[in-house]
Formats: structure tokens, C-alpha cells, sequence
């Protein structure tokens, strides 16, 4: 498991019967969370004195209900800020578990000793983005949601990044790919964090399981003689790591390099274990 646990301002502090318990900076959440399936005592005073607790509803969605919390806030990653603020169904505007993939390619960016383009697609508020370009990289921020880029937009102003060569835009992912195919665009590498199931800004539906595999091997052919890596991250169940390894080595076979899956997590301060949060592919040469 690949395990991002160089955060200051966020921990889990416990997880038990369906939820985790949450520090983001100095406010603590409750949320639910499906891989919870253990029945332990909860013993940590953070369970009843919560600043905010999502409720799921058995008829599916669910509300938050609030205790002493703002309706936003900052937290840092290394030189990173990110503006959060609860929203529907149960997210903040982060996932703090993609740390350990921002230090991986940040890693390899800076390392490079060239200019590197990275294409950020279903890119939310940010986050990648952020890392990229904080990386030295120039990159473009794609989604399809008008609010996640304005988002992103405050995230990079409120992280000093706002002049850095970043191209922020409002669009179908698959539809932008394609245009740029045909436009002889090419990037060094690819970040996508599709979706299980969404929708494009004029209704174009995406379902995963029926959309990855198209989109890795399109995306393939936006990639340069020598590229630099491939991200792909999935927090659907069912698409285990070996999935997307078996994906990636198909399409990306002709560039040589190396593939590796793994679940990604987060250490777990109670219990020093860590929560599976998803699973990353990761390409690279």
C-alpha cells in the first residue's frame, strides 16, 4: 500500500462501525466510510465532541449536521493550502490519501531536468494540479464541473501558485482529449481520477467501468516519444490494482518503462494501521 503519512494538519484519529473520526487542522469530522466494516470501541473523546458529523441515510445521500464549524477553512500540505468547506455527500474538497501520489510525481518532475507538460483530466479542486505545477510542470486543469475549477483556481491563489503555468478549463474530459489528438497536441504525462459514474457540462455521461479502459488507451495517444509517467486513480469497488496495471501495460506497452498498482491509504493514529482509501496506477519510465 502506498501510504501518504507526511500530513501535519490532517490525521484519522480512530475509525469504527462504519465512520472515521477526522482532524483537518483543527476541526474534527465524523464521515462515513464503506471499508469500515470492524465494530470497535471508540474510546476517543473526538467521537462526541465533533465539529461536524455526516449522517448517512438509509434511503441513500444523507445531511451534515454541525457543531462550532466554520463554512471554511485552510489547511497546508508542505507548501501547499487548500480551502476547504463540507459539502454534499460527505466530502470537503480534498482527499488527503493522494498525498502519496503528489510526492511520487513531484519526485519525478522535478527530476527530469526538462519542461514538462502534465495533463490533469477530471482534476476536481485541485490538488494534482497544485503539486504539478508547484513541481515545476505546466499543466492543464481539466473538469467539468465550473465550480471544482473556481475551486482549484482559489486553492492555487491561496497557495502562491496562481502565476504559474497552469491552464484551467471547463470541459468533457474525453471530448478535450480528442480534440487535442487532433490538434497534434501532446503531454509528458497524464493524472486522471475519473469518476464511478458523472456527467459532462452538457450531460455526457461517463460510467467507469464502461470508460476507463477508451480513455487510457485515447490518452495513450497524446503521450510524446518519451514520456515521463501515467496516474490513474480509482475509488471504485471492483476495479482492484491489478486491473489498472493490466490496463496501463496494455496501452502504454510500445514506451517500455514500468507499471505498478496498489491500494493507497492513510495511517490510522489509534491503531497504527493504515485505511485503504482507493488504489492507484501508476506508469513511469
Amino acid at each position: 500500500m502506498w501510504i501518504a503519512d507526511k500530513w501535519k494538519d490532517y490525521e484519522i484519529i480512530d475509525c469504527s462501525k462504519g465512520e472515521k473520526l477526522e482532524r483537518w487542522g483543527s476541526y474534527l469530522l465524523v464521515r462515513p466510510d464503506p471499508q469500515v466494516i470492524w465494530d470497535t470501541p471508540r474510546t476517543d473523546d473526538g467521537w462526541t465532541h465533533r465539529n461536524g458529523h455526516y449522517h448517512r441515510s438509509k434511503k441513500g445521500g444523507g445531511e451534515w449536521e454541525f457543531f462550532q464549524l466554520p463554512k471554511q477553512w485552510q489547511i497546508h500540505y508542505q507548501s501547499l493550502t487548500f480551502n476547504l468547506k463540507p459539502f454534499s455527500f460527505k466530502h470537503t474538497g480534498l482527499f488527503p490519501e493522494q498525498a502519496a501520489n503528489w510526492d511520487w510525481f513531484s519526485e519525478k518532475i522535478r527530476n527530469a531536468k526538462r519542461p514538462i507538460k502534465v495533463l490533469n483530466l477530471f482534476a476536481y479542486t485541485g490538488g494534482a494540479t497544485l503539486a504539478a505545477a508547484e513541481a515545476g510542470a505546466n499543466v492543464t486543469h481539466v473538469d467539468a464541473s465550473k465550480g471544482m475549477v473556481a475551486w482549484a483556481k482559489e486553492n492555487a491563489a491561496s497557495s502562491g501558485l496562481s502565476d504559474k503555468p497552469i491552464r484551467w478549463l471547463v470541459d468533457d474530459c474525453v471530448k478535450f482529449v480528442e480534440r487535442e489528438i487532433r490538434r497534434g497536441n501532446h503531454y509528458d504525462a497524464v493524472i486522471m481520477d475519473p469518476p464511478s459514474y458523472g456527467r459532462g457540462p452538457k450531460g455526457e455521461i461517463w460510467k467507469i467501468e464502461d470508460s476507463i479502459h477508451p480513455l487510457i488507451k485515447l490518452c495513450a495517444g497524446i503521450l510524446p516519444d518519451e514520456p515521463l509517467f501515467f496516474l490513474v486513480n480509482s475509488y471504485t469497488t471492483g476495479l482492484a490494482p491489478a486491473v489498472l496495471t493490466y490496463m496501463l501495460s496494455t496501452e502504454l506497452k510500445k514506451y517500455g518503462g514500468a507499471v505498478a498498482s496498489q491500494e493507497i491509504g492513510l495511517p490510522v493514529s489509534r491503531t497504527g494501521l493504515c485505511l485503504p482509501c482507493g488504489a492507484s496506477g501508476r506508469w513511469e519510465i
